[in-house]
Parts: C-alpha cells; structure tokens; sequence
C-alpha cells in the first residue's frame, strides 16, 4: 500500500505542476495584457484546486498512516529534528505544501469574488505564484523521477 500511495504522490505530483505552471502563465498574461478572465482560466483554476486536494488527500494518508518515514520521526521526534532528511519529511514538506494549497485555495476564491478582470488575473498570479515557489521549495527532488 505504502509504494503505491508514494508512486501515486510522487507521479500525480508533475499534474500538479502543469497545471499550476499553466494557471500562474495564463494569469500573469491576462493581468499584464488586460485580458478578460476566460472560461480557460476559471476551468485552469478548478483543475488546478482539484488536483491540489487530491495531492493533499494521498499525501495526508502517507504521513499519517502509512509512511515508514513519518513514522519513524515520530517515535523520537525531539532525534527526528536533528535529522535533516526526517525533519523535512516530518515538518518541512507538509507545512510549507499545507500553505501552498491554502494559497491556492484563497486564488481560487478571489478570483470567484472580484469583478474586475484585472484583479482576478493579479489574484491568481499573486496567489498561484506563491504557492508555486512554495511547492518548489518543498518537493523532494531526490525523488522526483521515481
């Protein structure tokens, strides 16, 4: 169950980025061009919010249920901080990706709330773009082409 829940988060994590890439593209160019907000970036901004959940939804299970890694960081979490590896698994990679989607989640909202076409582009960019670089930051690379 474990190699299959980490296969599913490591491959389902490269969707995430596609559409999360396309999204802060799509709305960095309607802001800077004063485009109206399209059905392409409304449909980009649901995508990009299910697909989030769904990433959070298989990484939750992992570290709360089923990761060996998790798990050993929290028999001895006070050891678990000195380690690097079992720090960023514990703490790290789960807070800054638990941010990353609440970012996404506030973008996708305010995007829904604004009437001005130019500020649901500037949201999504300010938004999506933070949580990408968040998202950056806080995946693995080790173990990205796994």
């Amino acid at each position: 169950m474990y190699t299959g829940l980490l296969h599913t988060h490591n491959l389902f994590r490269w969707l995430v980025l596609i559409v999360l890439i396309l999204a802060v593209g799509f709305a960095l160019i309607g802001w800077f061009k004063k485009q109206e907000w399209t059905k392409k970036d409304n449909i980009t901004g649901l995508l990009l919010t299910i697909f989030m959940d769904i990433q959070f939804l298989v990484g939750i299970i992992l570290y709360a249920f089923v990761s060996p890694i998790t798990k050993a960081a929290f028999n001895d979490f006070g050891a678990a901080m000195k380690n690097a590896d079992l720090r960023f698994y514990a703490v790290e990679h789960i807070s800054l990706m638990i941010i990353a989607l609440i970012l996404v989640h506030i973008g996708r909202t305010k995007t829904k709330k604004s009437v001005a076409p130019w500020k649901k582009h500037r949201a999504a960019t300010i938004f999506y773009g933070i949580a990408l670089l968040l998202i950056l930051a806080s995946i693995p690379w080790d173990r990205a082409l796994v």
